[in-house]
C-alpha cells in the first residue's frame, strides 16, 4: 500500500531541496592536492561530468583523469577545450554503457595502464545501470526484469526514478562489502542546466522551472569523492549542495531488496563477453 500523504510530503521536500538549496558550505577551490591519483569520470564529455574533470585539472598539479564517453569525436573536442582552459590534459576512455562488451574492454584497458583506480565518478545512470555495475566491481518494483526492454518495461512510467533508486541500493550494498577499501556514496542532481534539460524549460503546469548552472552540480560529487570529508560519508545520502540528509524513500535503506537486486545484476553479467 502506498502512503499518499508521506509520498506527497516527500516530493515537496525533494522539490524544496533541489530548487532552493542554501549557499554551499564547500566549493571545489577547497580540494586538496590529488597528485598521482587516478580518476575515471563517466559521461565526462559534457554536463556535470565535464565540470568534475575541469575542477580536478584546475586545482591539482598532476591528476591522472580519464574521460569515459561513447563518442570519441565529442570527447576529444572536450579534452581539447579543457586543455585550453587549464593547461592540463585528461585521457579518453572509450565507453558505451549500452554494451557490456564495451564496459569490460574499457575496464581492461584502464587496468592495463594503471595499478589502481582511486575514484569513479559515475555521472550517467539510467535503465542500463547494470552496465555500470560491471564497471564498478565491475519507486523500484520487485520485478527487476523492467530494467530490460520488453512488455513489462513498456508498461512502466517511472524509468528514471526506478534506476536512480536501484543505483542507490547498489551503492549501499557495495559500501557494506568494500567500505574498508574506500567509500561509495550517492547523490541526486536535479534542476541543472545540462543538455538533459534542453527540452524541459517548463514544468507540466506551464510554469518556469528553476535551473541552476551546471557547475553547481559538480560540488556534491567532488565533495564526496575527493575532499577529505568524504571519508566520513560512507553510505550517506547527499543533497545539493554537499549536505547530508535522510532519503525520504524508505526503500533506499532496504538491505534485503538491495541484496536481491545485486544477485539479479550478477546473474545478468556473469556470461557477458
Amino acid at each position: 500500500m502506498v502512503d499518499v500523504e508521506s509520498d506527497v510530503g516527500g516530493n515537496l521536500k525533494l522539490l524544496q531541496q533541489s530548487v532552493y538549496p542554501p549557499k554551499p558550505h564547500w566549493t571545489p577551490y577547497q580540494l586538496p592536492n590529488l597528485s598521482g591519483r587516478v580518476m575515471l569520470v563517466t559521461g565526462g564529455d559534457t554536463g556535470i561530468g565535464k565540470d568534475i574533470i575541469r575542477e580536478l585539472l584546475k586545482h591539482n598539479e598532476k591528476v591522472y583523469s580519464y574521460m569515459a564517453a561513447r563518442s570519441r569525436e565529442k570527447a576529444l573536442a572536450a579534452i581539447a577545450e579543457l586543455k585550453t582552459e587549464t593547461g592540463k590534459k585528461t585521457h579518453f576512455s572509450e565507453l558505451d554503457l549500452g554494451s557490456l562488451a564495451s564496459v569490460r574492454e574499457a575496464a581492461a584497458e584502464l587496468l592495463s595502464k594503471e595499478e589502481a583506480l582511486y575514484n569513479l565518478f559515475q555521472r550517467r545512470v539510467n535503465a542500463r545501470m547494470y552496465h555500470h555495475h560491471v564497471l564498478r566491481i565491475r519507486v523500484l518494483t520487485s520485478d527487476f526484469e523492467t530494467f530490460k526492454d520488453g512488455p513489462k518495461r513498456r508498461r512502466l512510467s517511472e524509468f528514471c526514478n526506478q534506476s536512480k533508486l536501484a543505483d542507490v541500493l547498489v551503492a549501499s550494498k557495495l559500501v557494506r562489502r568494500y567500505g574498508e577499501q574506500g567509500f561509495v556514496t550517492d547523490q541526486r542532481s536535479r534542476n541543472l542546466k545540462t543538455g538533459l534539460m534542453r527540452h524541459a524549460e517548463e514544468d507540466s503546469s506551464g510554469g518556469h522551472v528553476v535551473h541552476w548552472p551546471v557547475t553547481m552540480g559538480a560540488i556534491t560529487p567532488l565533495y564526496a569523492g575527493a575532499a577529505p570529508e568524504g571519508l566520513e560519508l560512507n553510505d550517506k545520502w547527499l543533497i545539493p549542495w554537499a549536505r547530508e540528509e535522510k532519503c525520504c524513500n524508505e526503500q533506499a535503506y532496504d538491505q534485503e531488496l538491495a541484496g536481491r537486486l545485486r544477485e539479479w545484476l550478477e546473474e545478468q553479467v556473469k556470461d557477458a563477453e
